[in-house]
Parts: structure tokens; C-alpha cells; sequence
């Protein structure tokens, strides 16, 4: 048995997920005696591909061409599905990412292969592996087992631990797959990269501000606080739909699913589809002034203020304790 791991790079770097999703496979791969294959695409990844050796891979397929610099759904599906089938793979992890999220039910249905998406959870239960999910808007988490030949898992940022160890490093195989003009439906002509705090997905700690605030120029408190934590900064569907905030920020059921080890939220009531897209951070922080908030159902540390009075507080005191 094989398994395959889809290593996310952008620009020439791993991101985070790419480690986790390893690691993740590693684990799996032990428990089923399979082999573990990590697949990396991107243009000139090469050179980046033995660190993953770190976390627990022996060899790496590599795919390079210049015109995989930029992400093409098209193209990279047609990469993910050629390899899984050239390595007669009968497992693929992808990481759970905006990019896993596109790609996953395109080499899906290539492949024929039955689909877990979003897990944050996985085990081996005799031979099989056992995926962990959530349903009904995160109210919910379900066990679910895949029957098809061939199975795929996304697996939720974040939640997967990973830790380097040693200086190992993996083999490198450079594998071609042909590709033509046709496989590119769009061509990105240029990107603009956010600069500053981290993007909420890959964050450690997310701020993130609703209603509460009661309009975009009080959101320099949640900006703040989120810098002084080295955080990203968060919103509510109903912030980012009066336009006090960017949809790249918007976290929920329709936004973004974070999973930081801290996520702090602040004049969020906690409707279902908000929780749906933070409640597996690690820790939850919940700062409103009504006690009956659904969202200190959810809170592991909760604050009933005014989040006016509260936010200048503890950012007083969080520079005080950290020294910035």
C-alpha cells in the first residue's frame, strides 16, 4: 500500500500546512505498514523538497514547470491525479488550505475516489482509517470510513501538530507529467501579497472583532491587540458584509475556518456560522457585554464588559508583560 501527501508551497517556500499534512501521513503510513510518497508542485521546488525529510519524509516527487509558479486548478489537479496513479497510490492527504479546498474534489473525481474533507481528526481502526469531521455547521463531529479503492483526506490547518525532527533528508525524484496549453483554463498574470500580519488560516493567534465594535474605526483596538500578539486580525459575516472589514478577514461558515491556538473574539454574539469556522482553536477568548452571548457556550475564557473598556486594558497589560 501506498500513500500520497500533497506538500502546499508558495513561491519557492512550505507553508505550514505543507508540514503538517507530512507528518500527519507519516503517522498513518506507520500504523499501515504503507509507504509514504510526498508530492511537490510548483516551478523550481526541487531544491526545497529534501527539508521535508524533517517530517517524516523518505522520498519526494517532485513535478516542476515554469508555468506551475502561479496555481492553476486545472493544471494542478491533472498533476495530483497522474502521480497518484503513476505511484498506484491508494490514500492521498491534501492539506484542508484554500488551494486543498479547490483541488481535492477535482482529483476526486478523476480518480473516482471517495472524499473526507475537512478532517481534524484520523485513526487507524483494523486497517482502515477512520476520518473525523465536522457536520451541521461544526454542532456536530462525525466518524467517517472511506470504501472506494482510492481515498482522499483534506485535513484541516492547523490542527495537525508538527515538529521537525533531526536534519533528516528526503530523496528527490523529478517526475514529468504533460502538460498543455488546454490544462491552463485561467493564467495569472500577476498576484499582490498581502504584507504585514499573517493571513488568519496559517495564524497562531487570530483577534477577531463582530458587531460589537460598531463601526471599521474602532477596529484599530482588535488591529492592536493582534499586533502586539503577532496574530492576525479576524471578522464576523456581519462586519464584512457592511464593508467594515475586507473578505479575506471574514471567519465562519462562509468565510475562512481558522484553527489558532488562540483566537480572541470580541463583541462576537457567536451565531452558528461563526463557530462553525473557529470552534477547534485551541484556546477561545470571548470578551461581550451580554452574559447570554452563545459564544461563551463555546469560551474557554470569558469576559462580560464593554469591549471599549476591555480591549485598552488588556493590551496595556499584554505590552507591559511582554515588553513591547
Amino acid at each position: 500500500m501506498k500513500i500520497l501527501a500533497c506538500a502546499e508551497q508558495r513561491d519557492g517556500k512550505f507553508k505550514k500546512s505543507a508540514f503538517e499534512v507530512t507528518q500527519a501521513a507519516k503517522k498513518i503510513a506507520d500504523q499501515l505498514h504503507a509507504e509514504l510518497v510526498v508530492l511537490v508542485v510548483g516551478d523550481a521546488v526541487e531544491g526545497i523538497a529534501p527539508q521535508l525529510g524533517q517530517y517524516g519524509a523518505a522520498r519526494v516527487v517532485a513535478v516542476q514547470d515554469s508555468r506551475l509558479h502561479y496555481y492553476s486548478t486545472t493544471a494542478y489537479a491533472k498533476v495530483v491525479a497522474e502521480v497518484v496513479q503513476k505511484e498506484q497510490a491508494g490514500i492521498v492527504f491534501i492539506s484542508a488550505t484554500q488551494m486543498g479546498k479547490d483541488i481535492a474534489p477535482r482529483v476526486a473525481g478523476k480518480l473516482q475516489a471517495g472524499l473526507v474533507a475537512d478532517c481534524t481528526a484520523l485513526k487507524v481502526d483494523n486497517g482502515d482509517i477512520v476520518a473525523t469531521r465536522p457536520v451541521y455547521a461544526g454542532k456536530a463531529m462525525v466518524d467517517v470510513k472511506v470504501t472506494t479503492p482510492i481515498k482522499i483526506f483534506t485535513l484541516r490547518p492547523n490542527v495537525f501538530t508538527a515538529s521537525a525532527s533531526g536534519n533528516a533528508t528526503a530523496t528527490v525524484e523529478k517526475v514529468s507529467v504533460n502538460l498543455v496549453d488546454a490544462d491552463f483554463a485561467t493564467k495569472v498574470t500577476g498576484v499582490k501579497v498581502a504584507e504585514g500580519r499573517p493571513d488568519v488560516t496559517e495564524a497562531g493567534i487570530v483577534v477577531s472583532g463582530g458587531r460589537g465594535m460598531k463601526g471599521p474605526e474602532h477596529f484599530h483596538l482588535i488591529e492592536k491587540l493582534a499586533d502586539i500578539l503577532g496574530g492576525g486580525v479576524g471578522a464576523s459575516r456581519a462586519v464584512v458584509d457592511a464593508g467594515w472589514r475586507p473578505h479575506d478577514e471574514q471567519v465562519g461558515q462562509t468565510g475562512k475556518t481558522v484553527s489558532p491556538s488562540l483566537y480572541i473574539a470580541c463583541g462576537i454574539s457567536g451565531a452558528v456560522q461563526h463557530l462553525a469556522g473557529m470552534s477547534t482553536s485551541k484556546y477561545i477568548v470571548a470578551i461581550n457585554k451580554d452574559k447570554d452571548a452563545p459564544i461563551f457556550q463555546v469560551a474557554d475564557y470569558g469576559i462580560v464588559g464593554d469591549v471599549f473598556e476591555v480591549l485598552p486594558a488588556l493590551t496595556q497589560e499584554l505590552q507591559k508583560t511582554l515588553g513591547k
